[in-house]
């Protein structure tokens, strides 16, 4: 009828429905990566307990210590992840100027009278009652979203198929200003990781391949620069000392990885036991909650156990590696990458350590080693990947 005109309205979804739907947040979700995620944790905290539960020095008395604050800093990383995924990444792309500012004010606030040292490395702020923070954990974060923002502005608004010279050095200087403080505080574990970031992230966004040799030419000399100037502390020039000569000192500076190496090779194909290693429960191995869980894995559930562990961490980077490729946006791809090698960097360097193929770098294990700024730090990390997930465009 002319002048007349029904106008429909969709009916309102159901919460089933809501739930249901294929563009739905909750269906959308990458669930193997957060399946895995999950699962390491509470392999984690299984063999946190079994490291601490009898070291009454380390837990004053009370065996479920350290069981409980891995339990809670699990959770606040899962509460972060989920922050994370609310906001987007696309969200936090514009925050991304604020976040690193905080970032960097965190790590130089570590080399004022509020830093600590833990293990040799004066990386920490003590907050109290029992807590502590290494910033350097949240600037691999900020280092990564603040390159991509660079690196992908011009190429995403298609002014450009990809970053230019001038981009390209204005994203290595937001990386380089966080990682000279990090090395002077010194962490040279936490240097190394972001170093790998930078060159995962530079490789995805396209950059020429000259940028690329550039700075692995460029690493090489900085390092064999500073270890001929001695800008190394006394205790990593012994590490590297042990790690190219095992038999060196083998009660001193080589302990820890020998110690690691007989943990490991004790537990044969499916371990001694939950809480009955005895490497691990006569306390052998130093340190055994954070840098060097893996030992624990490796007497206690044997070759099946640590091999269980290595197959949740390659489903993670599998995941993500998928993530990246179907992402149609580059700042995606660049997060993800960024992610990837950090987290497949981190790995190799935490269990080679305690296999004694990589030198001993005071890196924690992804979603298994104790503590608070790791673990929110990589739950935050899944949130940027499952966001990157959720808001890719729905193919019919």
């Amino acid at each position: 009828m002319a002048g007349f005109s029904v106008q429909r309205y969709a009916p309102e979804r159901s919460a089933w429905g809501r739930f249901t739907a294929r563009d739905s947040v909750v269906r959308r979700l990458d669930w193997p990566l957060l399946g895995s995620a999950v699962a390491l944790s509470l392999i984690g905290s299984m063999l946190v307990y079994s490291a601490t539960r009898g070291r009454d020095s380390l837990t004053h008395g009370d065996p479920y210590y350290f069981l409980f604050r891995h339990a809670l800093n699990t959770g606040i990383g899962f509460a972060l992840m989920v922050g994370t995924i609310w906001l987007g990444h696309r969200t936090l792309r514009g925050a991304v100027p604020i976040l690193y500012g905080l970032s960097v004010l965190l790590v130089l606030a570590v080399l004022t009278p509020l830093g600590a040292t833990v293990n040799g490395a004066h990386a920490w702020i003590i907050i109290g009652g029992g807590f502590s923070l290494q910033p350097s954990e949240f600037t691999k974060i900020t280092i990564i979203l603040g390159m991509a923002m660079l690196l992908a502005a011009r190429v995403d608004a298609g002014d450009q198929p990809h970053p230019d010279h001038r981009t390209v050095a204005k994203a290595l200087g937001v990386a380089a200003i966080p990682m000279a403080v990090v090395m002077g505080m010194p962490d040279l574990g936490s240097v190394m990781v972001m170093a790998v970031i930078v060159l995962g992230v530079l490789l995805a966004s396209g950059a020429s391949n000259r940028w690329i040799f550039g700075l692995l030419g460029a690493g090489a000399a900085g390092a064999v620069a500073i270890w001929q100037l001695g800008l190394l502390d006394d205790y990593q020039i012994a590490r590297f000392a042990a790690f190219a000569n095992p038999a060196l000192d083998p009660a001193g500076v080589g302990y820890n990885t020998n110690q690691a190496r007989i943990a490991i090779g004790s537990g044969g194909l499916s371990g001694t036991g939950l809480f009955q290693g005895t490497q691990t429960t006569g306390q052998f191995v130093p340190e055994q909650q954070t840098d060097f869980v893996f030992t624990v894995a490796g007497e206690e559930l044997g070759f099946l156990g640590a091999g269980l562990i290595l197959v949740l961490l390659g489903i993670i980077l599998w995941r993500a590696c998928r993530i990246a490729r179907e992402t149609t946006e580059l700042y995606g791809t660049i997060v993800a990458a960024g992610i990837i090698a950090w987290f497949a960097f981190q790995a190799f360097e935490n269990i080679g350590m305690t296999l004694g193929i990589m030198p001993v770098a005071g890196l924690p294990l992804p979603f298994v080693s104790y503590g608070g700024s790791s673990m929110f730090a990589i739950w935050v990390a899944i949130g940027l990947l499952q966001s990157i997930r959720v808001q890719r465009p729905i193919t019919a």
